[in-house]
Formats: C-alpha cells, structure tokens, sequence
C-alpha cells in the first residue's frame, strides 16, 4: 500500500472519531462549537502535513522513474521544503554528472563506430556466446557476406571455409590463413573488457596484392637473369657445335654417324633447355590485356571442340549448363582461351577414366564461370599452395599452368579459386568483374 493511501486512510478514520465525539456534544452548542472548529483546524493541519509528505514522495518517484527511463536531461524543481531542497540539490548535480558520463560515453562510441567502419582492416565483434554482433564494411567485401546474413551465428556454423578457420584461432593468436591458393589475410584474435567481461574481435589485413608484389618482382628477376645467361652460352654452345659439323668429313666413315647423332643429340638439348627456359620467361612476359567485348559462349564452343580428340581419349563425358543467350564479357580473348584450355586440361588429368567435366556460366548476381570436374580432387595439404608461383604436383610438372592462369587472370581483375567441395566435385570458379551484357 502506497503511503499517501496509508496517511488518507489514517486522516479519514481519525475524523470520523472526533465527529463522532463531538456529536455527543450538541446539548452543550459552545463546547460542540468549539469542538467543530477544532476539527476543521486539524483538517487544515493534516491537508497541510499530506502536502509536505507527497510533495517529497512524488519528486523522489519521478527521480526514481527519470533513472529507470535513463533520461539524465530531467532536473528537479525546489519544492521550498529545506531538507528536501538540499536532497533535490544533490541528486540535481549527480544527475549532471550522469549526463556527462553518458555522454562521453556515447561520443566514444558513436567514434568507434566510426572509426571501424572507415577502417581498411576488416573487423568482426563477438559476443560473450562467441556469436558476430558487428562487421564492418571492409569484413563483408573480405567474407563476401552482410551482417544481416551472419548476424548472431557462430563462426564455425556459417559455411566457408575463412569462417572455419577463423573460428579456429585462439585468443591472442595471430596467423596467415590463405584460401584457396590466391586470397591470404593476416589474422589476429584479441579481446578487450567491457562492464567487467571480456568481448572478442578478429582483426583481418588483406595480404594479397602486397604478396603477389613481392612474389612477382622476386621470381621475375631470378627469371630474367637465368634467362639471359641461359640463352648467352646456349647461344654460344650451339654456335661451337654447328661449327664442329665441318669436321665431320675429316673423320674415318665408320665415325661419322656416331659423331654427328652426337652433336646433334646436343644441340637438340639445348634447343629444348632453351624452350624450358622460355616458357618460366613467359609467366613475366604476359602484355595487359586488350579487353575487348566477346561471347564466352562461342570460346567455350570452341574449345569443346579443340578438346574432344582428349575427352575420347580419356572417355570423359562433355556437359554444357550455360545461361540462354549471349555471354558477353569484357576480356582478352586469348589470354582467356589459354586459361580455360589450361583449366580443363588440368581437370582431364584430374580424371583417371570414365568421369565427367561440367561446365556452367551464370549471370546473377554476378557473371561467373565455373569448370566443375569429379577427378581425384585437390588434397587438402596441397590446397593452400596450388597459385604459389612454379609450385607443382605432376612428377614433371614446371608450375607454369596455374601461375601463368593466376597472372591472367589477376590483369584482368578477376576473382578465382579453385576447391574441392564436399560431394567429390573440384570447382575452377571465375568471378568476372564487370557486369555481363
């Protein structure tokens, strides 16, 4: 029960008893006048006293109502009570101050705010469940995703195999994570302190662009100067030997044979160390591309047909899955025919016999290109390392065909990967960078 309730209640039955009493006073009109007047003076008095009791209680319930709504703007008005007036005081300058906190508070984290949205490093906030609460918008374009998307899922439940490796790295924790053979980020896992409890947050630094920078200049130069040494004594070499050929009459007849598959056996090994060669020179070589619009559709028709003598060979069976129409995009027509012929040999050598490649295009929401093989796939050691520059598998292999296919398709501003999915399928995914027509 509410005190004002409780005084009413009070007041009221109080009354009634002195009205009751100074009924018993009618035959005596002075002394039941003087008892009425009594009576209206303790009315006054109490009306009086229920002012300055409420009058408190109220100020206090709307303090009490301003802090619970957390409206730190409302102030007290003095109520002309002297202790009360000092408590009003008191909790108008604590109100102040709770105001200013906040608003501190608020300014601190309208900048954080701000300042994790421009931020060129993707960041994602957890909370105490370990579920994303926050992305900005570098972490989308990076994760390929929208916080409405992943909003309050754990790393390790959303699909993708960055999420799974984030999900992966332990407080503190700071590692290169590569997906898919091009794409590699600098990851770090920290935690800062909030109302006592400590909230986790993955940093993510793009390493790509700089890496195949560095990598690039690196194998470009050892490549040029091996290659000029290289040809300068092949050159030379094969000069000597074809100038040695005019001895060849000075020696007895039954020499002569032994001498010249000899030298020529020579000169064809240098012939083909000079085509080695040339081919590593190649990888630095590519032009930029001179884009122009084609129909992906007709190179795909093209290189079926360029490829058939090899699927007969290796009985793989041919599907086509392309959207309805032309497939125009913006690029280099041969460039683009060297990397698919690379792709779908590969995909070929993947396949032992009897399998199946499928090749799909689609236009929304972006224009992609995939070339889908079910061969023995891409271990998962070796994934990380399939666009390192020169780096193969084959027992002879030089590297050349990915790298070559990476620098490509890198000029013409391409996303690319290449993976093999959960049902046995291996996927060469092209992400186009213009729209398609």
């Amino acid at each position: 029960m509410k005190i004002r309730t409780e005084y009413l209640i009070f007041i009221i039955i109080i009354h009634l008893i002195f009205i009751a009493l100074s009924l018993q006073l009618l035959n005596r009109p002075l002394f039941f006048l003087a008892a009425e007047i009594l009576i209206l003076i303790s009315i006054f008095f109490s009306i009086l006293i229920y002012k300055h009791v409420i009058d408190p209680v109220n100020v206090i319930s709307a303090a009490v109502e301003s802090i619970r709504e957390r409206d730190f703007s409302t102030k007290l008005v003095k109520i002309g009570h002297y202790e009360m007036d000092r408590l009003i005081e008191v909790y108008n300058l604590m109100i102040e101050q709770l105001r200013l906190e906040r608003l501190k508070q608020q300014e601190k984290h309208y900048f954080m705010q701000k300042l994790i949205s421009a931020s060129p490093t993707a960041i994602i906030l957890l909370d105490l469940e370990e579920r994303i609460i926050t992305l900005n918008k570098t972490a989308e374009k990076f994760l390929d995703v929208s916080l409405p998307q992943v909003e309050q899922e754990r790393l390790y439940d959303i699909p993708g195999r960055i999420f799974l490796e984030l999900g992966r790295l332990r407080s503190g924790e700071a590692r290169i994570i590569r997906i898919s053979g091009v794409e590699t980020y600098k990851c770090q896992r920290a935690s800062f302190l909030d109302r006592g409890f400590n909230h986790h947050f993955i940093i993510m630094e793009k390493l790509t662009d700089e890496m195949i920078k560095t990598e690039k200049k690196a194998y470009g130069s050892v490549i040029r100067m091996m290659s000029h040494e290289m040809n300068n004594s092949i050159g030379a070499v094969n000069s000597i030997l074809e100038s040695s050929l005019s001895y060849v009459r000075h020696l007895p007849a039954a020499e002569r044979d032994s001498f010249l598959n000899g030298i020529n056996t020579a000169i064809a090994r240098n012939s083909q160390l000079n085509r080695f060669m040339n081919n590593f020179a190649e990888v630095v070589r590519i032009p930029d591309p001179r884009n122009r619009l084609e129909n992906l559709h007709d190179l795909i028709k093209n290189i079926a047909v360029l490829m058939s003598g090899e699927f007969q060979k290796r009985d793989i069976i041919w599907e086509e899955d392309l959207v309805s129409g032309s497939f125009l995009v913006n690029i280099d027509i041969q460039q683009i025919e060297q990397v698919l012929v690379n792709v779908i040999k590969n995909a070929c050598e993947s396949i032992e016999n009897g399998g199946r490649i499928e090749i799909i295009t689609r236009r929304e929401p972006v224009k992609i290109l995939i070339v889908r093989d079910n061969g023995k796939g891409v271990p998962e050691e070796i994934r990380d390392r399939l666009f390192v520059p020169f780096f193969s598998t084959k027992r002879n292999g030089q590297g050349i065909g990915l790298t070559l296919t990476r620098e490509i398709l890198l000029k013409h501003g391409c996303k690319f990967s290449l993976d093999t999915l959960a049902q046995g399928k291996t996927e060469f995914k092209i992400e186009f960078s213009e729209q398609v027509i």
